[in-house]
């Protein structure tokens, strides 16, 4: 009689994911089949067809059962259901593949895509889940900005709160100011700024409006009156002590 534990480990291992399923954490290579063939656009979908990222229900695995090419257009388009196109290559590479619905000779939805580099096929993420990765990093970041920051806060109020206690006669402790910090933060500000775009003019004044007269316009013209109000100067004062007539 076999006992337990021997009936667990002859049972088989549990089967990979089921396609169109995230499988974005998992990669495939067999580098036995890549020291044997080359990996071109012609063996490249038979190599992929390894991978457990591959449909074997597929349109493409139906052609390969007739010994037809799995990637040929003209049969695919005649066909209806899941399929796998050969959408980018830069041999030997990268190669990208796309999963896609089809329900009409020209009528295709994406569903996803997967892509060869260097021999090892990988599944490429969702836009949302790229989307969701980068606000989370960009949260992390801003909350441990603002941890940062308010830490120091208390360290300052901290310190006001023992200066407040201290006689005066003591010196107050001054925080060392980080010139490094002062500048960093003037160039990310001076970089939002030139991002921005520039600030639309004022609107016009509306027909037959005056503006009022500015305090400088009134100090002008109260500094010019008094200047027209002297009286003439004179003349025998103004020709110098050269000009005066000489009496004799």
């Amino acid at each position: 009689m076999a006992t337990q534990a021997e009936i667990g480990d002859l049972q088989p291992p549990a089967p990979p994911p089921a396609p169109g399923t995230d499988m974005t954490g998992i990669c495939f290579r067999d580098q036995l089949w890549l020291n044997t063939y080359p990996l071109d656009r012609n063996l490249v979908f038979d190599y992929f067809a390894f991978s457990p990222f591959y449909d074997w229900s597929s349109n493409n695995e139906q052609l390969r059962s007739r010994s037809i090419h799995p990637l040929d257009l003209s049969q695919l388009s005649k066909m209806t259901g899941i399929e796998y196109m050969l959408n980018e290559v830069m041999e030997p590479h990268l190669f990208v593949i796309r999963k896609q619905r089809r329900d009409g000779p020209e009528k295709v939805t994406p569903m996803l895509t997967y892509y060869i580099l260097d021999g090892s096929i990988y599944q490429a993420p969702q836009l949302c889940n790229v989307f969701a990765s980068r606000i989370a990093r960009a949260t992390y970041h801003i909350s441990k900005a603002f941890t940062t920051a308010s830490s120091k806060l208390e360290k300052i109020g901290f310190v006001d709160g023992v200066n407040e206690s201290v006689s005066s006669e003591t010196k107050p402790v001054k925080e060392m100011i980080d010139f490094k910090e002062v500048k960093r933060v003037d160039h990310i500000l001076g970089s939002l700024l030139r991002k921005l775009p520039p600030a639309p003019p004022p609107p016009p004044f509306p027909e037959g409006y005056v503006p009022p007269q500015t305090t400088e316009t009134e100090n002008t013209t109260e500094a010019q009156q008094p200047s027209e109000s002297q009286l003439p100067p004179d003349p025998i004062v103004d020709q110098g002590p050269s000009k005066r007539v000489k009496y004799q």
